[in-house]
């Protein structure tokens, strides 16, 4: 039987300083927050340490209480043997989350198995980029920052009270049927089978069980169905006048939304409709509601000028050739007219992605001067009165932060910024 040293001697990075037994030191993890080590009995992964981030809080949201019971009942879950099931669609690894009962709760993407993650579990993603790497990936988009673009657009959602896309968070969750290598599970075994002969030298390690991941948490919306399901419907049945408004004003909402984050993918397949006529449910009238899903190829430093063109597939729907109505522009025009409001959503959006590992500052500020060129172009539209078609027909736009010396067509907005003209197309365009 193996001693408690030669234990310690096999486990590398396990052991602690003296005189800490039960409270070992904060470790940094990959994304230069703390982990507190604090041991949580379980039975499907043994003893495991809640991620903590730099003020020594694990999955904690102080100003969304409700959201983080969630997440614990997401953890219980995972505790008690009811494990996140992967989503076979998709290109990257994505989960279904479940509450201690089995229900689904929520939809947690790593960032580690996204499409340029390393541990993406779609082999036909990794031939892809294996054996096309010229054709792989979005030019435009950051590689292997798709969850922090679904946090974003939550955020975006949010700030601007369009309330289509389900809340969604980063938050740092391990299961087993999370796709880790094998040097992962191997180490897990290892501590297990550590804690189980020599307790000892189990309570000083800082996590019994699989490594954390961290991810997008985006909650679980019932009822809804693809919007291409629903419009083909609508069109063989055509909606009451008052239905059509309030499809009218959701989709213009999404429209807002995927305008404002430069979104790169979306189609009829990645937003939902919920239609739900009297008796149905709760609902006492007619009502329809759009889910924003699928935000994670958004936010991009630069237009897109290379291959593809990447449209708004909405852009061809019926609906957007209607004129923004007067409630959505009473809803946003205000808000984004205001660059103090625009400087606050990408100060927020700095403290969000600046806790990942890879965090460039100057790509980031790249990303949020498209970001600030489509709000420009946005708020151009909404005072003019124009339509979602003609939104996306107007010239593209970058405002940067103001630099000496000037090129090409460059306006001055202020004494903080300056508006450039991207005039660059890609190969395959449709406008």
């Amino acid at each position: 039987m193996q001693t408690g040293e030669e234990l310690q001697t096999c486990l590398r990075g396990s052991k602690c300083p003296q005189g800490l037994e039960l409270s070992p030191p904060p470790v940094t993890d990959s994304f230069g927050s703390q982990i507190l080590a604090q041991q949580r009995s379980s039975p499907a992964n043994g003893a495991s340490a809640l991620h903590c981030n730099s003020s020594g809080e694990s999955n904690h949201f102080p100003d969304d209480p409700e959201f983080e019971e969630i997440i614990q009942r997401a953890e219980q879950a995972i505790e008690n043997g009811v494990f996140p099931e992967r989503i076979s669609q998709g290109s990257s690894g994505s989960y279904f989350v479940k509450d201690p009962k089995g229900k689904i709760i929520g939809v947690f993407k790593p960032k580690s198995e996204e499409p340029y993650g390393h541990l993406n579990p779609k082999w036909t993603k990794y031939f892809h980029k294996l054996c096309c790497p010229c054709c792989f990936g979005r030019g435009c988009l950051v590689p292997n920052q798709g969850y922090l673009s679904e946090a974003a657009a939550s955020l975006v959602d949010s700030k601007l009270g369009l309330g289509v896309v389900p809340k969604t968070k980063v938050v740092f969750l391990s299961s087993e049927t999370f796709h880790y290598n094998a040097i992962d599970r191997a180490k897990s075994r290892g501590k297990k089978y550590a804690l189980e002969k020599v307790p000892k030298v189990g309570r000083r390690f800082h996590r019994v069980g699989l490594p954390l991941k961290a991810g997008s948490f985006q909650l679980f919306v019932e009822g809804y169905r693809e919007a291409d399901y629903w419009l083909r419907r609508f069109e063989a049945e055509p909606l009451p006048e008052n239905i059509r408004k309030q499809l009218q004003s959701q989709f213009e909402r999404l429209v807002v939304l995927d305008y404002i984050i430069r979104n790169t993918d979306r189609g009829n397949d990645n937003w939902l409709i919920k239609y739900e006529k009297p008796g149905d449910g709760n609902c006492s009238d007619s009502c329809i509601k759009i889910a924003a899903i699928d935000n994670g190829l958004a936010v991009p430093f630069k237009h897109p000028d290379e291959w593809r063109a990447y449209p708004f597939h909405w852009a061809w729907l019926p609906q957007a050739k209607v004129a923004f109505s007067q409630e959505t522009r009473d809803l946003v025009l205000a808000r984004i007219s205001d660059m103090n409001f625009v400087q606050d959503l990408c100060e927020d959006l700095y403290e969000m992605f600046k806790t990942d590992k890879g965090f460039d500052r100057t790509m980031f500020e790249r990303q949020m001067s498209v970001m600030r060129g489509q709000v420009l172009n946005l708020t151009q539209a909404l005072k003019d009165g124009k339509s979602p078609i003609q939104l996306v027909q107007m010239p593209r736009v970058v405002v940067e932060r103001s630099a000496t010396g000037s090129q090409g067509r460059v306006v001055t907005l202020g004494s903080a910024f300056t508006q450039t003209f991207h005039c660059k197309r890609p190969f395959f365009t449709s406008w």
